[in-house]
């Protein structure tokens, strides 16, 4: 793949990154200004309240999840930095051929071209 193009990629990769990281911060603050309401008391009126709890516990839950994905998808954009510097990136591990152009747009994370990824291959 030419320099070029390697660029744009990675251009596009710091800017999922920044994305990514901006996210990750936002969750964690929902988290603990969560955890440091419930410490110090200052819920509603309700907040020992079953239904609030819950109500809670699931915004804590969905927070967390959220958080957990953005890190898998962190760890992928810093393996597609990797197969940047090394070489392999946009190589398609199951065939070996290119990796589309426009699939790499979409999906720059992707290990897999079009092909084999359709026919299950990945």
């Amino acid at each position: 793949m030419k320099k070029k193009d390697l660029d744009h990629f990675r251009e596009i990769l710091r800017k999922k990154r920044e994305d990514i990281t901006k996210n990750m911060e936002y969750l964690r603050s929902v988290v603990l200004d969560q955890n440091s309401q419930e410490a110090s008391g200052d819920h509603s009126a309700y907040s020992f309240h079953m239904a609030d709890q819950g109500t809670d516990a699931m915004e804590r839950e969905k927070a967390f999840l959220f958080a957990s994905r953005d890190e898998k998808y962190l760890k992928q954009i810093e393996a597609a930095y990797e197969r940047i510097d090394n070489g392999t990136f946009g190589v398609c591990r199951v065939c070996g051929n290119d990796i589309g152009f426009e699939r790499l747009e979409a999906v720059p994370t992707t290990t897999i071209c079009y092909e084999c990824k359709a026919n299950n291959k990945g």
